[in-house]
């Protein structure tokens, strides 16, 4: 079975500025990768690559088996996005928000009151059905944008710093909800993210920096003998031009 993200070798270019370099990882079906990298390093381009939002200039992007470039619809059809920037509209209510998306994929009505019903109960906010998305709080609105990207019931789910902005706990329910969809339905999950406590010693990571991967492996292993993820993590990136991978063993 192919895996559910595969990107090989791809650079992107923005004028003379190298903003991806050779950049390969493969996210297995069922797996949560963590990709860390400090900002500026590289995270959403690659993101803006892997949706399409950029046509890559060099290497290849395969989701579920799809190549991107020669099969864009069925390798966009198993996937989910939470982009880091906001993008609910305030104005509407929760389930607006949800069959508006639906009706973008195609789902029927019915349909779509169906799926927005269990999603909302995944997430925890079926009471919130009919509110306005400018009353919840920041953690809520998340929540609901993880609901959104699941409308289609993708089978690859990408989330660029998810978390960034929320307090302590509503951060613990952000990685709560993906951890189990990972675990109870075999969702595929690559999670961008710089804050360390949300990945966990057996997960597969990369760490990105300046457009070049830099590290690989499971997270708890990436560094040196007792060295923890974050110190690992701070050496790397500052570490003037780091070329070779170094993999964990």
């Amino acid at each position: 079975m192919s895996a559910a993200l595969e990107v090989a070798g791809v650079s992107h270019r923005f004028g003379q500025r190298a903003a991806l370099s050779d950049v390969s990882l493969t996210v297995e079906r069922g797996h949560f990768m963590a990709l860390l990298g400090p900002n500026g390093a590289g995270k959403t381009t690659l993101f803006s690559v892997i949706t399409r939002l950029y046509n890559h200039q060099e290497g290849r992007v395969s989701i579920l088996g799809h190549p991107l470039d020669r099969e864009p619809s069925r390798a966009l059809a198993g996937l989910g996005v939470v982009f880091q920037a906001r993008t609910l509209d305030t104005d509407l209510t929760v389930a607006q928000n949800l069959h508006y998306h639906a009706s973008l994929h195609g789902i029927g009505r019915a349909a779509a009151r169906v799926r927005i019903e269990t999603l909302l109960a995944r997430v925890g906010l079926a009471e919130r059905r009919n509110d306005k998305i400018r009353t919840l709080s920041g953690g809520q609105s998340r929540r609901i944008e993880i609901a959104r990207s699941l409308i289609h019931a993708p089978r690859l789910l990408l989330l660029d710093e998810p978390t960034v902005g929320l307090d302590l706990e509503s951060r613990a329910d952000i990685v709560a909800i993906v951890r189990a969809l990972v675990r109870e339905e075999g969702l595929s999950v690559l999670w961008a993210t710089h804050i360390f406590e949300e990945i966990s010693p057996d997960d597969d990571a990369v760490v990105l920096h300046r457009g070049r991967i830099v590290a690989r492996g499971r997270a708890g292993e990436i560094g040196t003998p007792g060295e923890t993820l974050e110190a690992a993590f701070r050496r790397l990136v500052a570490e003037p031009d780091t070329r070779a991978v170094k993999s964990a063993a």
